[in-house]
């Protein structure tokens, strides 16, 4: 029985005054809104999949080297590696942080980035790091900012906010970095303030 065939005879039985049928109309309004309610739910919970949700590779303890004509450029490091095939954008994310070290033909430690949280997008070969990120380059400076961005694509890496450089005898503070991949060569787009230090003062 439909709720207009429940208020229907409701109205039309004469066993119940009106304060009642009012008290009663009013029950079954506010339980038909809840079923409605709880209806919609299930029908929102049924667009999401599991696989939707679950990763559909997790790794713990990875280490991975990439290679280039046999040649070793790249090494990474994580404690957990989670792959996302099922969105949009599929990425690789990397939780609890990540350790990525380049190396030039020779084996030889040409820069390093660490960073207590990453994403690997596929599409566009782009990584982006945050929470913590520190990037040394074959010179011994060392970045330190909140955000960056590493285009392998066009061999770049940045970021839109904050950043420190540290060098042997100076600092350097800013807003907005750029940067080859290597680290070699940066400038930063909003100097704000310059330091000469000792070396113990770093």
């Amino acid at each position: 029985m439909s709720f207009r065939e429940v208020f229907k005879n409701l109205y039309l039985s004469g066993s119940y005054n009106s304060s009642q049928k009012i008290k009663i109309a009013s029950l079954i309004i506010a339980i038909s809104g809840l079923l409605i309610s709880c209806a919609n739910d299930i029908e929102k919970v049924k667009i999401y999949s599991v696989t939707d949700i679950v990763p559909s590779l997790t790794a713990e303890g990875y280490e991975m080297l990439y290679s280039d004509s046999t040649v070793i450029r790249f090494k990474l490091q994580t404690p957990i590696l989670l792959r996302h095939d099922n969105e949009k954008e599929p990425y690789t994310e990397f939780p609890l942080g990540v350790n990525i070290i380049k190396y030039d033909a020779n084996m030889n430690v040409i820069s390093s980035i660490n960073a207590l949280y990453a994403k690997n997008f596929d599409s566009d070969d782009r990584w982006e790091v945050k929470n913590n990120v520190v990037a040394v380059n074959l010179k011994g400076d060392t970045l330190k900012t909140e955000y960056l961005v590493w285009d392998q694509k066009k061999g770049k890496i940045f970021s839109d906010q904050f950043v420190k450089i540290i060098q042997k005898d100076q600092i350097y503070t800013g807003v907005g970095f750029e940067s080859d991949q290597d680290f070699s060569s940066y400038k930063i787009k909003n100097l704000k303030g310059q330091m000469y230090v000792d070396v113990d003062d770093k």
